[in-house]
C-alpha cells in the first residue's frame, strides 16, 4: 500500500481521473453508432481487418471495465462498514485484482484474434514465490494474472510505476493491496528499493511478488542507449551487448524481494508477441492482429538461488540470456 502519498494529492488526482472516467465513459457510448462507422471507413481505405474498428471497441471495453472498476470498490467500501473482516476485505480485492486484468487481456485477444501459447504456467500455482517478468509492452502486464492468479488463486504482489496511479481503478483497488507504486527516476532510489523490498515480507502459500527486473520497457533504441552508455553501471552495457530480444536485468528490486522472502522460490516468465505494442497508436495499425503470443514460465528452487550478492548477479544475467534465447527462438 502507498502510504508515503499524502491524503490530499491522491483526492485531488482522483477529483481529476473519476469524473474523466465516467464522462469519457458517456461520450464514448454515445458517439459509438457513428465511431465504429467512421473507423469502417478507415479500415475499407486501408485495406486492414478492421483493426481501427476493433481499436474503438476496446476503448469501450476499457473505460467501461474501469467505471466497473471504481463501482466495485465503492460496493467493497461499503461491506467494509458493515462489519467485513480485513481477511475478506483482501481476498475479495486480490480477486477482483486478477479478474480485472484477465478481462483487459482476454478482451484484447477476441477483438484481435490473437492466440496465447502457454507453457508451465502450473509451475507458479504455489507460493511463496517471487515472479520475474520480462517487460516489452502494456500488455505484458496482463499475462500473470490471467495464467496464473485467476485460474490458480496465487494472489500476487505487484511492482508498478507510480504513473498508472492516474488510471482510476489501480489507484484505488491496487493502493488497497499491498503493491508498491514505484517513482523510477525517484531522488531516494534506496526508499524505491525497500518499498520493492516490502512486498517480500510475510508472503505465504498462496502468495507471490511480481516484479520486472528490466526496469523499463524493451526497445531497439534503450537498448542501443545502453550499449553505448559512457556512464552508469558497466555491468549493464555489457549485458546490453550480449544481449538480443531483451533489456538487462537490474538487480537492486530483485535482490530486496529475495532478502525480504528468504522462502520463495524464483519464477520466470519469459513471452514473445507483443512487441509491435508498445504505444496505443500500435493497437489500430495492426500491432495485436491476428498476433500468437507465446509464454513460458519456470521455477528455481530457492536452494539453487546464490547468497552472494555478485553470484546474484551472475544468476539473474544467466536467468536473463534464458528470456532472451526463448524469444529469438519464438521470433
Amino acid at each position: 500500500m502507498n502510504r508515503s502519498e499524502r491524503l490530499g494529492r491522491r483526492w485531488a488526482r482522483r477529483a481529476v481521473t473519476l469524473p474523466a472516467v465516467f464522462l469519457g465513459l458517456t461520450i464514448w457510448l454515445a458517439c459509438l453508432p457513428f465511431l465504429v462507422l467512421l473507423a469502417g471507413v478507415v479500415d475499407l481505405v486501408a485495406g486492414g481487418k478492421y483493426t481501427v474498428v476493433r481499436f474503438v471497441l476496446a476503448v469501450a471495453w476499457v473505460l467501461g471495465s474501469e467505471v466497473v472498476g471504481v463501482l466495485a470498490s465503492g460496493l467493497f467500501w461499503l461491506r467494509r462498514q458493515t462489519g467485513w473482516s480485513e481477511v475478506a476485505w483482501l481476498h475479495a480485492h486480490y480477486r477482483f485484482q486478477a479478474a480485472w486484468l484477465s478481462g483487459m487481456l482476454h478482451a484484447a485477444a477476441w477483438l484481435f484474434r490473437m492466440r496465447i501459447r502457454v507453457e508451465g504456467a502450473e509451475l507458479a500455482a504455489a507460493g511463496p514465490v517471487l515472479m520475474l517478468v520480462r517487460h516489452a509492452s502494456v500488455f505484458d502486464t496482463l499475462l500473470p494474472a490471467a495464467l496464473v492468479s485467476r485460474p490458480y488463486g496465487l494472489r500476487l504482489r505487484y511492482v508498478i510505476k507510480r504513473e498508472l496511479l492516474w488510471d482510476p481503478c489501480l489507484d484505488i483497488v491496487g493502493q488497497r493491496l499491498p503493491n508498491a507504486f514505484i517513482r523510477r527516476r525517484s531522488l531516494d532510489p534506496g526508499y524505491q528499493v525497500a518499498a520493492v523490498g516490502s512486498l517480500g515480507r510475510g508472503l505465504g502459500v498462496h502468495d507471490g511478488a511480481l516484479i520486472f527486473p528490466e526496469g523499463t520497457r524493451f526497445s531497439a533504441r534503450r537498448q542501443a542507449q545502453l550499449r553505448e552508455a559512457s556512464t552508469g553501471p558497466a555491468a549493464l552495457t555489457e549485458a546490453a551487448r550480449e544481449l538480443q530480444h531483451v533489456l538487462p536485468p537490474r538487480i537492486g528490486g530483485v535482490q530486496a524481494l529475495l532478502e525480504a522472502a528468504p522462502d520463495a522460490d524464483v519464477v520466470v516468465c519469459a513471452h514473445t508477441g507483443f512487441e509491435r505494442v508498445r504505444r496505443v497508436s500500435d493497437m489500430w495499425t495492426g500491432g495485436l492482429w491476428n498476433r500468437e503470443i507465446g509464454v513460458r514460465f519456470w521455477r528455481i528452487p530457492r536452494a539453487e538461488v546464490p547468497d552472494e550478492p555478485e553470484a546474484r548477479k551472475a544468476w539473474l544475467l544467466a536467468q536473463w540470456r534464458e528470456v532472451d534465447a526463448y524469444v529469438g527462438d519464438q521470433r
